[in-house]
This record gives C-alpha cells, structure tokens and sequence, in this order.
C-alpha cells in the first residue's frame, strides 16, 4: 500500500511541476513574440543591424519555448530531438545576423540610436522578467537548461545594444551597430554549439536507455 502511495505522491508532484513549466514557458513565449515584432519594427525604422539581430533572437527564442512545451513530459529521446532542433535554429540565427551585417557594412547604414536605445531598454526589462521566471526550472534537465540559456544571452544582447546606441550618439559613426550585430551573432553560434553539444549526450543517454529495455524485454521474454 505504501508503494502505491509513493508512486501516486510522486507521479501528482511530477505532474504539477510539468503544469508550471508549461506555465512559465507560455508566459515567456508570448513576452517574446511581442519583442520580436517590436524591435524588428525599430530596427527597420532606426536601420540598426544590432536591434534586427536582437529581434531575430527573441523569434527564435519564442520557438525554443514552443519546441520546449510540445516535449514536456517526454521522453528522453523526443526532448533530446527539440534539443537538437533548437540548437539549429540558433545557429540558422547566427548565419543570417552575419549574412545582415555584412549586407550593411557594404552597402552602409545610419542607424538611429535613440530608436536603439529605446527599443533595447524595453526588451531588457521583458527578458528580464522571462530571466526570473525560468530560473527555477535551469537545472531540471537539458530541455529546460536551452531555454534558460536563451533567456540569459537575450540579456547579453540587450545591453550590448543600449551600450552600440551610446557610442553611436558619442561617436555619430555605424560601426558600434555593426560590431554588436556580429557579436550577437557570434553568441548565436556559442549557444547553438553548447546546445547541440547537450543534445548529443542526451541522445547518448537515450540510446543506452532504450538498449537497456530491450535486453530487459529479451530476459523476460525467455523466461
């Protein structure tokens, strides 16, 4: 009786951490969705390579907490398949950034760093929000661990951003845009390598899982 009463306490505990993290990533989904379309809006208006950068990467976080949803609960092998997929859309980001960014150190651009400013500061204080609520999950598993990753460069991205906008108002030159565009790329590509390096393992991980069932199968069968 005990045994069932411990399996039925663990199995309600592990369905009501899986509620809150379907919680949180819908929360954090919709925070991204929204700073996608805006700072994409600034960027084209401000022609700033570091704003469209930083917008692509709230895009592809809010797919990262899509992929993150469909596999809750899974098993290892479907969240180690997200895993991998998000790993591809950050390095997909990446290139794009730099392909832009090359784009625009050819043919020039004159970014407005008010517009910059402005933008950047109001996805610092969205990811910020997002940062809080999924750092309690940042240790549950590699899954959860990608997201938070993504949440934590969005940071990164942010600042890089309102520091470009500083120095492009002090300087009156383009290239701090164009430099923190490339960096946003370059953290693009760190991520995607740290993820698909995660994703591999637990791939691994699975693939010893699942030997390890069917030999049980094979046992029990000739018993």
């Amino acid at each position: 009786m005990s045994q069932c009463d411990c399996h039925d306490t663990a199995a309600a505990l592990s369905a009501n951490t899986d509620h809150a993290r379907r919680r949180v990533l819908w929360i954090v989904l919709a925070i991204n969705l929204l700073l996608f379309a805006g700072e994409f809006g600034a960027g084209w208006w401000g022609d700033s390579s570091a704003l469209q950068a930083d917008s692509l990467d709230s895009l592809g976080d809010a797919l990262v907490y899509g992929l993150s949803l469909w596999v809750i609960g899974g098993t290892l092998r479907q969240r180690s398949k997200a895993v991998f997929l998000k790993g591809g859309i950050q390095a997909l980001f990446g290139v794009a950034v730099l392909v832009e960014v090359g784009r625009r150190a050819w043919f020039g651009t004159e970014p407005l760093a008010p517009v910059m400013a402005i933008a950047a500061t109001v996805a610092l204080v969205g990811n910020l929000a997002c940062f809080a609520l999924l750092t309690r999950f940042r240790s549950d598993d590699m899954n959860m661990r990608s997201v938070w990753l993504c949440s934590r460069n969005d940071l990164v991205n942010n600042l890089g951003v309102i520091a470009a906008a500083g120095l492009v108002a002090w300087l009156d030159v383009a290239w701090p845009d164009l430099v923190i565009g490339a960096l946003v790329a370059a953290l693009f590509l760190h991520t995607a390598a740290h993820v698909l390096s995660g994703a591999w393992k637990d791939w691994q991980q699975s693939d010893g899982l699942a030997s390890q069932d069917s030999r049980s199968t094979s046992c029990a069968s000739r018993r």
